[in-house]
């Protein structure tokens, strides 16, 4: 017969189980597609611009203004490559899923290029699983968050991994729900009268059904699927993980006619307008879902942790209409290691930790989401597959003053992209470290340094009057290139594999 001090005991451990679960944060991360650094309201630079007054986008000033805004962060140049880092902690020099990943099955979606022949890379994506050819296997963010005790939730865009693998199915990857997520990178429609793409085999947004020829944007469809998972589990007493991963801002460029006509009045172009209307659904997305929380007291112990996943399409590929979005001042965009490809608008919001309306400089990258979430979780000491490369920014988030030291970032994008002739569009490796930023272009084998405290942009290269610097810095990135067995492409005229920055 059971004693009662044995039921008693048992409950008492039950309800500080639960306890500590509602102590925990729930954690939302808002990942946006293709989003430039300029393309919304808030400034992330010392000042606004032209650009910046462009669009409405409240609720990401609302953000900032209760929260800390990161003025210098960092993704990839493309998609997949940010969200693997993103999911597992490794820089995309370790994981080498160093492109976008095809929807098809062992299917290459760099270009060929005339001078020097990409590395092997995994093509295929992340794979929770080991074994599968052309994957990095790792363990992924949410199976460890699941592990921990969160109700894990995906929502959106996946694109983590090429169909027909496990890593293509959020589900495998330690989500309790999966919310429109497949292999596919971009919706083959946003609109609802088009039932979001459905006739494409392969970019359909699946599960949507329920929208089907309604006046319900995607942006809005994803939304308020997401609200309902999260209310979902509020009867369990778990703490949430929401990975809110829009599809929005990707092409194709449809109008969300709730404000597109509000920037054809503004005088945009009807590009510019359909995009900015996408900027905008976006950005009331995220007012939904703080509006939510706030209404339903859980704002306080959330982080909103919001990104963007690269730099905005601002070049146009041959033969198309001119770009509909820029990043000026910074050089570039989507596609390449300049900053207009890699630095991106970031905003974290915990009432309970962050003080209202900081504003950090200290560089962060994408890897360094995954250590700062299990962080925030209070995950301790987690068995993974992977060794991973981030560093946590709870403590600035605790702190924007602090003074961290100055770490090397890295980019390394050893392929041709097939949209464009822009900078840095093709076969570069870059790293950056406290001011100076160094670029390898590895077609021509040059070493290229700028200053981004007064150069902002890029313009005045100063290797040749800064040697000593940019000998260190190539010395420094190969040095991490190597350490993560990373081979570099091979010259076609000679069969030889491109130098090391530090052998120029």
């Amino acid at each position: 017969m059971i004693s009662m001090k044995r039921i008693f005991c048992g409950l008492a451990l039950c309800a500080a189980l639960q306890a500590n679960a509602q102590q925990r944060p729930n954690i939302i991360v808002f990942l946006v597609d293709d989003m430039g650094w300029q393309d919304t309201a808030e400034p992330f630079w010392t000042q606004a611009t032209p650009l910046n007054k462009r669009y409405r986008t409240p609720n990401m000033q609302r953000l900032a203004r209760q929260g800390m805004k990161f003025t210098n962060a960092y993704a990839t140049p493309v998609c997949t490559p940010t969200r693997v880092s993103l999911m597992t902690g490794m820089n995309v020099a370790r994981h080498q899923v160093t492109n976008w990943t095809n929807y098809q099955l062992d299917k290459r979606s760099d270009g060929p290029d005339s001078t020097l022949t990409p590395p092997a890379w995994n093509l295929n994506g992340l794979s929770p699983v080991p074994g599968i050819p052309n994957t990095v296997y790792a363990t992924p963010l949410p199976k460890l968050l699941a592990e921990a005790g969160y109700h894990t939730i995906h929502c959106g865009k996946a694109h983590y991994a090429s169909s027909g693998t496990p890593g293509a199915d959020p589900l495998a990857m330690g989500y309790a729900v999966n919310i429109a997520g497949h292999a596919a990178g971009h919706p083959a429609s946003y609109l609802p009268e088009k039932q979001y793409g459905a006739a494409s085999k392969t970019h359909g947004v699946p599960g949507l059904e329920e929208f089907y020829n309604t006046e319900v944007f995607l942006t809005e469809a994803l939304t308020r699927k997401a609200i309902a998972a999260v209310e979902g589990n509020r009867a369990s007493g778990k703490p949430f993980f929401l990975y809110m991963a829009h599809y929005a801002v990707h092409v194709p460029l449809e109008a969300d006619k709730r404000f597109c006509q509000y920037y054809l009045d503004q005088g945009l172009s009807a590009q510019e307008a359909k995009y900015a209307s996408l900027i905008e659904g976006m950005d009331k997305s995220l007012g939904d879902l703080v509006d939510y929380l706030q209404r339903e007291g859980m704002a306080e112990n959330t982080a909103v942790i919001f990104m963007s996943d690269n730099g905005g399409l601002s070049l146009s590929p041959p033969r198309t209409p001119p770009a509909h979005t820029q990043n000026l001042p910074l050089k570039a965009g989507k596609g390449s290691v300049n900053e207009g490809g890699i630095r991106e608008p970031m905003i974290v919001s915990w009432p309970a930790v962050v003080k209202p309306g900081t504003v950090a400089a200290q560089p962060v990258i994408i890897e360094d989401f995954f250590t700062s979430i299990l962080d925030m979780a209070g995950v301790r000491n987690a068995t993974m597959a992977q060794q991973v490369d981030g560093k946590s920014f709870l403590p600035i988030l605790k702190n924007s003053m602090l003074q961290t030291q100055d770490r090397l970032l890295v980019w390394h994008y050893p392929h041709r992209w097939t949209q464009g002739e822009g900078p840095g569009l093709h076969f570069y490796s870059a790293a950056r470290k406290g001011r100076w930023k160094l670029i390898y272009d590895q077609r021509k084998q040059q070493l290229h340094l700028y200053d981004l405290e007064t150069d902002i942009g890029e313009e005045k290269d100063v290797a040749a009057q800064q040697p000593g610097i940019t000998r260190q810095l190539a010395k420094e990135l190969t040095q991490y290139l190597q350490e993560r067995n990373v081979t570099m492409p091979i010259i076609k005229s000679t069969g030889r594999p491109v130098e090391w920055p530090a052998a120029l």
